[in-house]
Formats: C-alpha cells, sequence, structure tokens
C-alpha cells in the first residue's frame, strides 16, 4: 500500500489557529524517551500506522466499510468540518516515467496529431509504421516522425509549437524506456517545459477516466465496496485540489507518490470503476473549494493533525481490525547501524525523543529527537528518522537491549 508524501501549502494565520493546540503545543518528552545505547546494542522499534496519518486512512476505511459504514459516513469521519460538491473537466498530469524529450506511441486506428498552435487535426495514416514520435526539433518547432521496422525515422510533419496525439478517447499505448509500454486515455502532449527544447510527456484526461487509473492502484479493488468508493472520493477531491493549484505550467499534477499514484488505461479495474461510477464528480469542500484531501495507508489507531481545519488529530477505532497488518509493526537495527547512517555521531550513546504530538501511545508521533554520541549530538525530527531507516511512520519507541555477551538489559 502506497502512502502520500506531504507537498508543501501554504499556511494562512487562520489556518493554523483552526488546527488547534495539538499541532502548536506538541508534548515534551516523557522519562522513557531517554533511552541508553550500550555498545553493540540491539535496537528494537515499535511503530504504528503506514504514512503520514494526514486524512483518510486506507485502512481505517476498509475497518469502517466491514462495520457498516457508507462511504459518505467514512469520508466525513476522516475530514470532519468538509461539505459535498460536484466537479467536472479534464485533468493534466506529468507522466514522470517517461524521462526522455520524445512521446512515442503505437499505431491503433483514429490515431490523429493536433497541431496545438496552428488548431489543425491531422489523422495518421496507416503506412505500415511500427511507433509515432513527436520530437522537440527547437523550443517552439516539433517533428512527427514515424519508424517502419528495419528503416530509420522518417519525418512525416513539423508544426510550430507543442503537439499531442489522441485517439477519440481510445487508449493509446505510450512507449517507455527500457520498453516498458502503457496505454492513456485521452490525450498524450510532448510539452515544453519552458526550459530550452526540454519537454514533458503530459496525459491530459477527464476527471473521471484519470480516477479509473489512480483508485486501483492507491487501494486494492476488491476491499468493501464503500471502501473503494471512499477512496474514489478522496483521489478525486485531491485531484481537484491540484489542479487548482499546479505543480507546473504546464501540467497539474503528477503520477507518483508525491502526488497520487496513476497508471492510465493500463491500471483500470472493473470493481474500482464501479465504485468510481457510484460516486461519479462528487468531491468535499471546505469553505466553497477543493478540500485537500490528503491519505495514507494506516492511521495507527490516530490520525495525525495536518494543514488544514478539517485535517485534524482524532482517535481511529476503525484502523485496528485483525487484517490490517500495518496498525502495529516493529523494525530490528542495531547501534552500528545507526552510527552508519550518522557517522558524525562517533560512538551512539543515548536517543532521546524530545517532542512529540501528544496523540495515542506512547505520546504520539515522534516530532523531534536527539542521537548523542561520542563526538556530537544530531538532532532530527521524526520524519527524518523515518525515511532514513525506512520505518512506516513516525509513530515509534525505542527499546534497547545490550548484546549477549554483556548480559544486560536497558530500555
Amino acid at each position: 500500500m502506497l502512502h502520500r508524501a506531504h507537498r508543501s501549502k501554504w499556511l494562512s494565520a487562520a489556518v493554523l489557529s483552526a488546527v488547534g493546540a495539538s499541532l502548536l503545543s506538541p508534548s515534551p518528552a516523557s522519562a522513557a524517551d531517554v533511552v541508553p545505547v550500550p555498545k553493540d546494542a540491539q535496537i528494537t522499534i515499535d511503530g504504528h500506522g503506514f504514512g503520514h496519518g494526514k486524512g483518510l486512512s486506507q485502512h481505517g476505511a476498509r475497518g469502517a466499510a466491514r462495520e457498516g459504514l457508507g462511504y459518505r459516513e467514512i469520508v466525513k469521519f476522516y475530514y470532519p468540518g468538509t461539505s459535498w460538491g460536484t466537479v467536472r473537466g479534464h485533468v493534466s498530469v506529468h507522466i514522470t516515467a517517461d524521462t526522455t524529450d520524445s512521446v512515442v506511441v503505437r499505431p491503433r486506428s483514429r490515431l490523429k496529431v493536433r497541431d496545438i498552435v496552428g488548431k489543425k487535426v491531422y489523422s495518421l495514416p496507416d503506412n505500415g509504421a511500427g511507433k509515432w514520435r513527436m520530437t522537440a526539433r527547437s523550443q517552439n518547432r516539433t517533428s512527427v516522425a514515424f519508424k517502419v521496422k528495419g528503416k530509420p525515422w522518417k519525418r512525416w510533419k513539423l508544426f510550430k509549437g507543442d503537439a499531442q496525439f489522441g485517439a477519440t478517447n481510445r487508449p493509446i499505448t505510450l512507449m517507455m524506456p527500457k520498453g516498458r509500454e502503457v496505454a492513456y486515455r485521452g490525450i498524450l502532449r510532448s510539452a515544453s517545459s519552458g526550459v530550452g527544447r526540454a519537454r514533458d510527456t503530459v496525459n491530459v484526461v477527464t476527471m473521471e477516466h484519470y480516477l479509473r487509473g489512480v483508485v486501483p492502484l492507491e487501494m486494492p479493488a476488491s476491499w468493501n465496496a464503500e471502501a473503494v468508493r471512499s477512496q474514489a472520493i478522496a483521489a478525486r477531491t485531491y485531484a481537484t485540489f491540484e489542479r487548482s493549484n499546479p505543480l507546473a505550467r504546464h501540467y497539474q499534477i503528477c503520477d507518483t507518490t508525491q502526488c497520487q499514484v496513476y497508471g492510465g488505461a493500463s491500471a483500470e479495474n472493473p470493481l474500482s470503476d464501479a465504485a468510481i461510477k457510484a460516486t461519479s464528480r462528487e468531491i468535499l469542500t471546505y469553505q466553497g473549494k477543493p478540500a485537500f484531501t490528503q491519505f495514507s495507508s494506516s492511521s495507527g489507531g490516530w490520525t495525525a493533525p495536518g494543514s488544514m481545519p478539517y485535517l485534524v488529530a482524532k482517535e481511529d477505532p476503525y484502523d485496528d481490525w485483525p487484517g490490517n497488518t500495518v496498525h502495529s509493526w516493529k523494525y530490528e537495527t542495531t547501534a552500528a547501524k545507526l552510527e552508519k547512517v550518522w557517522p558524525q555521531l562517533g560512538d551512539l550513546e543515548r536517543i532521546t525523543v524530545t517532542k512529540r504530538n501528544g496523540h495515542g501511545d506512547w505520546g504520539g508521533r515522534v516530532l523531534n529527537l536527539t542521537l548523542v554520541g561520542s563526538k556530537t549530538k544530531v538532532r532530527i525530527t521524526g520524519d527524518e528518522m523515518r525515511f532514513a531507516l525506512g520505518l512506516r511512520s513516525n509513530w515509534f519507541r525505542f527499546t534497547v537491549k545490550e548484546s549477549k555477551s554483556s548480559g544486560a538489559t536497558r530500555r
């Protein structure tokens, strides 16, 4: 299960006030958060949840659906204070796996090329080509060429500005580097990045078709229908918010966990398609605007406060059910491994958690901690520890045991 990475957003004074004192006044460290580390110590890290914990917990949504909650009840639990709205239109997605400056597609029926500047559409001929390609010939010119097996590329037309492939919303197969092929609905655009001849591949697609490539990658389509519907609401709303706050001039959203995972028509599943259809066009709003509906795999039993008034810290009774294998977890490491990650420490002598967010077991998620070594101290955030070690979340505690040769146990 994938989780969301938080993209930086602006925070107004009003938003900060509404988030509450729990975010602004985290809990200080407790005595249990000062952990001596003997030489050659074995370190166990116990934790809760998977991801940042803000907004909808995907495992929690499944637990809630198992208890009979409908998708509207589920999303309102995780995004309290939001209202219902609707959306239509398109979204433009940066296809990050296509790292070349060209757009190469397989031929298919009704495949066309649009000259964006000239506003003309051309049907591609059935000429035996196995590939069609758009390539920047200069910052302001796009060459369209084709390739017949065993022969070199041959130019077909040259356009001013950008161009795009389309097939009347039928899937077009994009050929990626290293032989990977993915089908996309809508159009595939060779979009100028604004930096010299560099181009990005951008998929412009209707919101509902976009969701068909997102929902089954963010939540298994076989999960409870109401849970999958709640995921459709969260994903549609998230995309609508990002569309209003685009990542770049030439696209609005990306296709990775930095935004939400998108796999085009190749990812579509009939079960998630049904959930999308059942929630058609529905989104959550706040003060008349699309909500910032972050979500993660598992809250661990408490959601984390976020940057918006409806991203609150609250106890989550739905996350802890027998099928949630990431509600609680364990990670084993050693002092030597931590010293390798932070070599400036010298010998690690002590771990001190200095701030937690105050919600749940052990005082909640780790905000700040200090690693004390024989040479220096290293002050890091809980998220920095999480990503450095590959932990599932920043909600954890340490238990330290000396090596068997020393025969003592400390905590």
